[in-house]
């Protein structure tokens, strides 16, 4: 190599090499965005990030309600989190992560739910008239334990759409006028891999809960208690009902066609004379009065 060509390439060498520094400098804070991102595991169609979230209710002052009505809060991990009464309404909560979260008296009417993950939430009292539940995850394992399931207890849930198993959940003095809790599909064995053939709500509690016009078409209730209920005009057809307590419940008008009674308790139950379908009922005889 000739003494011009090494000079010059010695000074291609250094050029880049005061180069690199810059770009590294350049480079950092878009790697550090990301790596920040992929920790927080953020929607790239969310509005906010978990951290955002997070501070703000964490400087919420008492009586402050925070705004995230008709905001996109997909797949966000907002587990644990207090969200002191927060406005939800119309929001799009599909996939978010609300395991252990407290959500007592939130306004989440209206919003998207499904595919939710609800283990252990606490929505008691909240406004979810018109928000729809599509097979949210409800247990931590395969174990099912009724522990795990969301409360419900006072919570204003007219209207609502329900396609998921909600065993154990805590539904008592809750307002479930309307609440659609059929299928999603016309028949059984229809189903696909993202419904399911009927819904599943044993040992829930629903004492003291109003079911007007409730359509709980097929649903599986075995071992609830709906002590106190008011079922005035709700859909059962088909439903099983084996060893569900409805002592004391009102069925005024409801729709059994086809329900299975067996070792329901049926003390006290107000407005029998008027129930629909009561002779193609299965196991009314071995129903309890």
């Amino acid at each position: 190599m000739s003494g011009s060509a090494g000079l010059r390439a010695a000074d291609e060498t250094g050029v880049r090499a005061a180069q690199e520094p810059d770009l590294r400098a350049a480079q950092e804070p878009s790697l550090r965005a990301a790596q920040e991102n992929a920790q927080e595991n953020v929607s790239p169609d969310a509005d906010f990030t978990v951290r955002q979230i997070t501070q703000q209710l964490f400087a919420a002052k008492a009586g402050e309600h925070l705004d995230y009505a008709g905001r996109d809060l997909t797949y966000l991990d907002l587990s644990g989190l207090d969200f002191k009464q927060a406005s939800l309404a119309r929001s799009d909560l599909y996939g978010v992560d609300l395991t252990g979260s407290n959500l007592k008296g939130s306004d989440i009417s209206n919003a998207r739910l499904d595919r939710a993950v609800l283990i252990r939430a606490d929505l008691s009292g909240a406004n979810l008239s018109g928000t729809s539940i599509y097979r949210p995850t409800v247990y931590s394992d395969m174990q099912n334990s009724y522990a795990d399931a969301p409360r419900f207890a006072g919570a204003n849930l007219t209207g609502i759409r329900v396609q998921a198993d909600l065993s154990g959940a805590d539904f008592r003095g809750a307002d479930l006028t309307e609440a659609n809790f059929s299928p999603l599909e016309g028949r059984p064995g229809q189903g696909t891999l993202v419904t399911l053939a009927r819904n599943v709500l044993k040992s829930c509690n629903f004492s003291g809960a109003t079911l007007r016009r409730a359509d709980l078409t097929r649903a599986v209730l075995t071992f609830s208690s709906l002590v106190g209920a008011d079922l005035t005009g709700a859909n059962l057809s088909e439903a099983d009902l084996s060893k569900v307590d409805f002592s004391g419940a009102n069925l005024a008008g409801a729709d059994v066609t086809g329900a299975d009674f067996d070792g329901a308790n049926l003390a006290g139950v107000k407005g029998l004379e008027s129930v629909k379908g009561i002779d193609q009922a299965i196991n009314l005889d071995k129903a309890f009065r």
